[in-house]
């Protein structure tokens, strides 16, 4: 009787602890936290909803209180500080409301609360993303401060967007505007923004400190490099990059390289990445995405095992019946950077939901997953590193998330 009581505790006693971890018969507990952005449509403005990433399976669940308010409308672009610690949420904004970029303190549980919002300095913020050490967040506006009313009518607006930065308090998340230190107003202040072309779309940081951004109005990646203390800004002397594309959609960097999206041929160009940010095509040039496909909207870098690494692009549709509408090609990277598709012809490219507009990689590097606008959900995939094939995940591989979804971002431990 004593060793069956002492037999029933110890199974009591493993099982809290897997509660608290947790974990279940059908998981094996939670590897980290997602949160997927989603337009309502609704004067109230957007949702974020959060899930836990199960470490087994790939598995996702509704965090406790999920949804939860995005703090503007229109949510388009999310970063989490590393760390895992505070989450930056952008607001496009709508008709008679003003963008906005809004904090989240991440507690137990991948649980998000509100802390405080904050205006760019120019119009309509479309991307956010943060430094390596988790010191700068750096907001893409369409249009910058010149395109007013005001501008307009004295003839002064560029018609060109910029990039707000802010550095972060790490004890609190909160934000504090970074000035200009190069250039100055006609007044002899300085400049509180950092100026790129018409019309962009995405920015992104390379490993070597540089912060590229798209701009679609005139097909251009404007370069800078980004001072991982001042959180300052430089136009590289390379300037201006003149992409030639019939319409760049993406822009992502990954170990030396970076590569763009091309809708208008529908291909990838790889481009190397070397001194001052300067962009040059790699040896053989661009790539043509997988038959079938169409409309390549983003691309995710992924580092592979055995130093073979990998590209993976959205698709939003197709052009014949014999390819999923919405898709991702997957690709390798040789040594001299040179795209090459990945062996599985059965399946790649591989189906998601309906009009997929971002990809990430999980905490553990195990699994993928696509925020899919088109019907409001998450795709998950499994991703073997070893050859870079995806499979469906064994639980289920579409996740409800809320309105019309946009972007996602996923964090591991929160420290």
């Amino acid at each position: 009787m004593k060793f069956r009581k002492f037999g029933r505790l110890s199974l009591a006693a493993v099982a809290a602890v897997a509660l608290g971890l947790g974990m279940t018969a059908c998981g094996g507990g939670t590897i980290g936290y997602m949160w997927v952005l989603g337009d309502t449509l609704t004067s109230s403005g957007g949702q974020v909803a959060g899930f836990k990433i199960d470490n087994y399976t790939g598995n996702l669940t509704a965090t406790v209180g999920s949804p939860y308010s995005s703090g503007g409308a229109n949510p388009i672009s999310i970063a989490v500080r590393p760390g895992g610690r505070y989450v930056y949420v952008v607001n496009a904004g709508s008709s008679g409301t003003t963008g906005n970029v809004q904090v989240f303190l991440v507690g137990g549980d991948g649980i998000l609360t509100e802390q405080q919002s904050y205006n760019t300095q120019g119009g309509t913020p479309v991307w956010v993303t943060t430094d390596a050490g988790g010191n700068f967040v750096y907001v893409l506006d369409q249009l910058d401060p010149t395109n007013t009313a005001a501008g307009t009518a004295a003839g002064t607006a560029t018609g060109n967007g910029d990039i707000t930065v802010f550095s972060i308090n790490p004890n609190t998340g909160r934000l504090t505007l970074v000035t200009n230190q190069q250039i100055k107003n006609p007044d002899g202040t300085q400049l509180t923004y950092f100026p790129v072309g018409k019309n962009p779309t995405m920015v992104k940081t390379s490993s070597s400190g540089c912060l590229l951004t798209l701009d679609t109005g005139d097909q251009t990646v404007f370069p800078y490099t980004a001072n991982s203390s001042s959180g300052q800004l430089t136009l590289t002397t390379n300037s201006v990059v003149q992409l030639g594309t019939a319409n760049a959609t993406s822009i992502n960097a990954g170990g030396s390289y970076v590569f763009l999206t091309d809708a208008g041929a529908n291909q990838i160009i790889p481009y190397t990445i070397g001194a001052n940010c300067a962009l040059s095509t790699v040896t053989g040039g661009s790539v043509a995405n997988l038959g079938g496909t169409s409309n390549p909207v983003n691309s995710l870098y992924v580092p592979g095992t055995g130093g073979t690494n990998y590209v993976y692009v959205l698709n939003q549709s197709t052009t014949n019946g014999n390819t999923p509408n919405s898709s991702i090609s997957g690709f390798t990277i040789n040594s001299a950077g040179q795209l090459q598709v990945v062996a599985d012809p059965k399946n790649n490219p591989y189906a998601v939901g309906s009009t997929p507009v971002c990809l990430i990689e999980d905490p553990s590097d195990k699994y993928l997953y696509t925020s899919n606008n088109g019907d409001g959900t998450v795709t998950g995939k499994q991703l073997d590193k070893s050859n870079g094939q995806l499979s469906d995940l064994v639980r289920g591989t579409s996740f409800q998330a809320v309105g019309k979804a946009t972007c996602l971002a996923v964090t591991g431990a929160i420290d």
